[in-house]
């Protein structure tokens, strides 16, 4: 694929991460019902609580991150990556571990515990959505330039007239 496969409007991007968190908090709220027996309701308000918390937490914490790396001059290495990683994963669990023990009314080792599962079908789920999105991607973008092709090699015969050559 071409770089200019992966430009993404603003637009595109929104849809991305709605869409994301749209399907992310119906597989969140089933796996909740089916794993611990809450309904449908405390389950897929507990996972859109999550999923905004997870939101904010993520624009400002990279807003930090950006000011930080700016202000110290680091290069985002692997190892600058795996701090990153590990200090936006240990925030969110600071946020959403309370708040789970509260909304599901358990313990705060057994929310720890349901946040690591969480946090390990997130990592799987974005590899798997964001791969999936991308092959989907690239079809509708190739279709689109085939038909975008397709109109200008027709307005350029209707320019010449169509005419045959001699």
């Amino acid at each position: 694929m071409d770089t200019a496969t992966f430009k993404r409007s603003i637009w595109e991007r929104a849809f991305h991460a709605f869409a994301f968190e749209i399907i992310a908090i119906a597989l969140t709220a089933a796996a909740i019902v089916l794993a611990m027996g809450k309904p449908l309701a405390s389950a897929s308000g507990l996972a859109v609580a999550i999923s905004t918390i997870a939101m904010l937490w993520n624009m400002l914490f990279n807003a930090a991150f950006d000011r930080a790396q700016a202000k110290m001059g680091f290069a985002r290495t692997v190892r600058v990556r795996v701090v990153h990683a590990f200090l936006f994963e240990s925030g969110l669990t600071i946020a959403i571990v309370p708040l789970a023990a509260w909304w599901l009314n358990i313990g705060l080792l057994q929310a720890f515990v349901l946040d690591l599962g969480v946090l390990a079908f997130f990592l799987l789920y974005a590899f798997v959505y964001n791969w999936c999105y991308d092959i989907i991607r690239a079809r509708v973008v190739a279709k689109y330039r085939g038909a975008a092709a397709a109109s200008a090699s027709s307005s350029a015969s209707a320019r010449i007239g169509n005419r045959p050559a001699h």
